[in-house]
Formats: structure tokens, C-alpha cells, sequence
């Protein structure tokens, strides 16, 4: 915001100053409404999860439990396609289940890997065209579903019991008050806790900037997918907007695009963080999620592929 050149203590300089106060009030004001729409919209799929959680573990019994595990072979599948939906509900929703051990990692990674976020809108609103969005997507849900069929197939689909009463002596949720007043007091506290998260991490990008964040990505095919996929993981919209505009904006290529949305899972690794006791298991699934984001970015740019 340009003023004209007065000497110091003039009143166009502190009209300066405090001008340049309102920009970081407004600034500060647009980090925390971003913050709490971004984690507003996770509210339906956080309770829902949880109000299904809670609904196995004191209503279905081992039947139902013993029905999940068998179609569960499938898991990968269906979650590869559920992650394309736009924004990251899904991916929070999967961390929960795995947490609870109701689905496979191989499940976990399918969706943590098709998982767009804001990538979809982007595209839309900068009028990329359906042949594009189309071509990314059925990119991303193929590396997501092999990957995820490949990875249970290696490790193995652990057969474990449910471990959903084991969530809930964590929290304190007080589960004998019943499911509804149970998955509301998940729903809450993992909510507070994205909220907190995604305001310190909006903070840090407005002050950095994204044109800054974006100029660390390279558009050489090698050095920009490891990067690009290192960008992807930051546990926030910003991720995806930022690794999408570059590819519109013919900065990045293919690769890194693929690389970038591969790796990036909204806020679903910060939630599996929060919500899986194995932090050593969660090292390993973040760095499997980054080792295959890579790969498929390499894979992208020898194949030459383009959206």
C-alpha cells in the first residue's frame, strides 16, 4: 500500500503505519476464518465415522464385525474411489477406521492416496476442462488401488479384533453414556484439535506466502517431484492449491502434479497422528505415503504422460 513520500513523523507516515496494521488485522482475520471453514466441513464426516464406530463396537456384535473383515478384501477399491470426492472428509474418516483396526492399510493408503482435496475445485475454477480433471483423477485412483491391494498384499491384512473400546478408555469419551453422546465427544475433540493445527499451519503459509512455498518446487523432473511431493504432505488445503496452480500455471509438469496429490492427504495424516497410539507405525505409513508419491511421479514424467 503506497503513501506519499513524507518526512518522518508527518501524518501520512503513521497513516503509513497503521494502514500496514490493518493489513496483518485482515490478514489475521482471513487465517482464522479459513481455519475454521476448512475444519468446519469435516464435522459431518468426523461424527458420522464416529457414530458408526460406536454403533459396531456396542450393537453389531461379532457378526457384523466378522461381515466387515471378509468384504473388506475389496477395501482398497472402494476406498480408492471414495478419496476422489473434493476436500479430505473421507481421508479423516479412514485414519479413524484404521485407528479402530475396521479397516486394512492397504484400505488406509487407497484413500490417503486418491485424496484430492482442493485439487477438484481448483481445476473447475480455472477452467481446466473435464478432459483434464477427468485424466488426473483416473491417474490418481489407479496408483491409489494398486497400491493399496499391492500393500495388503505384502504386509498382509492383519487380522485383528476391532479396537474401538481401546479408542474410547484413550479420550475418556465415557462410552456406557451411549453411541450418540460418545461420537459427539470424538467429533469434538478431534475437531479443536484440526482446528489448532490448521490455524498455526495457515499462519506460518499467509506469512511465508504461497508464491514463496510454490518457488521451492522446480521444474526438473527429478528434484521437482521429490519436492513436490514433499509439499503435498503439508497437512493442508493450501498443499493441493498450491501444487494445482503451478501445474495449470505450466510451472510443474506431470509428474510432480501426480507426485504432490499422490502424497497429500488433507488433514487425514494429522488425524491418524492423533488418533493411532503406534507412532512408529505412523512414521512408516507417512513414509510409504511420500516413497509412493515419488514413484508414480517418476513413473508419470518417463511416461511421458500428459493432462
Amino acid at each position: 500500500m503506497k503513501c506519499p513520500a513524507l518526512g518522518p513523523g508527518t501524518k501520512g507516515d503513521s497513516l503509513y503505519i497503521i494502514n500496514w496494521k490493518e493489513v496483518k488485522n485482515l490478514m489475521m482475520i482471513d487465517v482464522i476464518a479459513d481455519s475454521f471453514i476448512d475444519s468446519i466441513k469435516l464435522l459431518p464426516f468426523l461424527f458420522l465415522t464416529y457414530l458408526a464406530m460406536e454403533y459396531l463396537e456396542h450393537r453389531a456384535g461379532e457378526k457384523m464385525q466378522d461381515i466387515i473383515k471378509k468384504s473388506g478384501k475389496a477395501g482398497p477399491l472402494i476406498g480408492g474411489l471414495l478419496g476422489v470426492f473434493p476436500q479430505c472428509g473421507f481421508s479423516a474418516a479412514a485414519s479413524n477406521l484404521y485407528a479402530g483396526r475396521i479397516i486394512s492399510l492397504g484400505t488406509l493408503m487407497a484413500v490417503f492416496l486418491s485424496t484430492s482435496d482442493e485439487m477438484l475445485p481448483i481445476m473447475i475454477s480455472e477452467n481446466a476442462g473435464l478432459s483434464m480433471m477427468g485424466k488426473v483423477l483416473a491417474v490418481k485412483v489407479l496408483f491409489a488401488v494398486a497400491a493399496g491391494f499391492a500393500i495388503d498384499l505384502v504386509f498382509g491384512r492383519k487380522e485383528k479384533n476391532m479396537q474401538i473400546e481401546h479408542l474410547c478408555e484413550r479420550h475418556h469419551c465415557h462410552c456406557e453414556r451411549g453411541i450418540w453422546k460418545s461420537a459427539l465427544h470424538h467429533t469434538v475433540e478431534i475437531f479443536l484439535y484440526i482446528l489448532l493445527i490448521s490455524f498455526v499451519l495457515n499462519l506460518v503459509i499467509a506469512l511465508i506466502g504461497e508464491e514463496a512455498l510454490g518457488a521451492l518446487i522446480l521444474k526438473q523432473p527429478i528434484a521437482g517431484v521429490l519436492i513436490a511431493a514433499l509439499v503435498g504432505m503439508i497437512p493442508n488445503c493450501a498443499a493441493s492449491v498450491i501444487v494445482t496452480k503451478l501445474y495449470l500455471g505450466g510451472v510443474l509438469g506431470a509428474g510432480a502434479l501426480i507426485a504432490g496429490l499422490l502424497s497429500g492427504t488433507g488433514v487425514g495424516c494429522l488425524v491418524l497422528l492423533k488418533v493411532n497410539d503406534d507412532h512408529r507405525e505412523n512414521v512408516r505409513i507417512l513414509f510409504l505415503l511420500y516413497v509412493i508419491g515419488v514413484l508414480a511421479g517418476w513413473l508419470v514424467e518417463f511416461m511421458n504422460l500428459v493432462f
